[in-house]
């Protein structure tokens, strides 16, 4: 059964990522996954509850990958490497499932019954960065958070829309490094020399 509910989650990811957030129907879900009429609405009882499981869904895809991603990183140049590669993994291959996730966040952005599914997912993002701050010595966790999160998001959304070439780690790096101590001032775990 679990495998089903994966199926109609990965068809709806592809519904929404290639064709807008109308396309994200029950039927469609179904059609989609090439499963019996009436197995998403199995899963998923109300169209609110189709788009927070695609949510969360995302979500944790995304969580598992950065988790891999950021396993070994220590320092700020493994910092600025594994974001860069994540970000070009979001922009390029998982393009798709990055463009239903903001669609969704938009989708959702007004209705008052998703936002506490989408504050809580955001919310296990901001502590990972706020941890991988902490591991590198970052001197205001939350202000450096804060900025790498937004300018992920920023770039994610220009190379998504009008600059698909933009490169990202001339971006990434300037920023990483303003939030984080000159390698001088860094202990041990933190030189990037």
């Amino acid at each position: 059964m679990a495998a089903t509910r994966d199926r109609a989650l990965e068809a709806a990811v592809r519904l929404v990522g290639e064709q807008g957030i109308r396309a994200l129907t029950h039927a469609r879900v179904d059609e989609e996954a090439g499963l019996p009429k009436g197995s998403t609405s199995n899963w998923f009882r109300t169209r609110d509850a189709l788009v927070a499981g695609v949510l969360v869904w995302i979500a944790e895809q995304e969580r598992a990958e950065l988790t891999v991603a950021m396993a070994t990183v220590r320092t700020a140049a493994q910092a600025i490497d594994a974001l860069t590669q994540l970000l070009d993994e979001a922009t390029g291959p998982q393009a798709v499932r990055t463009r239903a996730r903001y669609a969704l966040f938009l989708e959702t952005s007004a209705a008052r019954h998703a936002q506490p599914s989408m504050r809580a997912q955001r919310s296990l993002f901001e502590e990972w960065t706020r941890e991988l701050m902490t591991t590198l010595g970052a001197p205001d966790v939350e202000a450096a958070a804060r900025t790498v999160l937004a300018v992920s998001a920023g770039l994610i959304v220009n190379r998504l829309t009008v600059a698909p070439d933009i490169p990202l780690r001339p971006t990434l790096e300037p920023v990483v490094r303003s939030v984080l101590p000159a390698p001088e001032e860094a202990g041990p775990a933190q030189r990037t020399t």
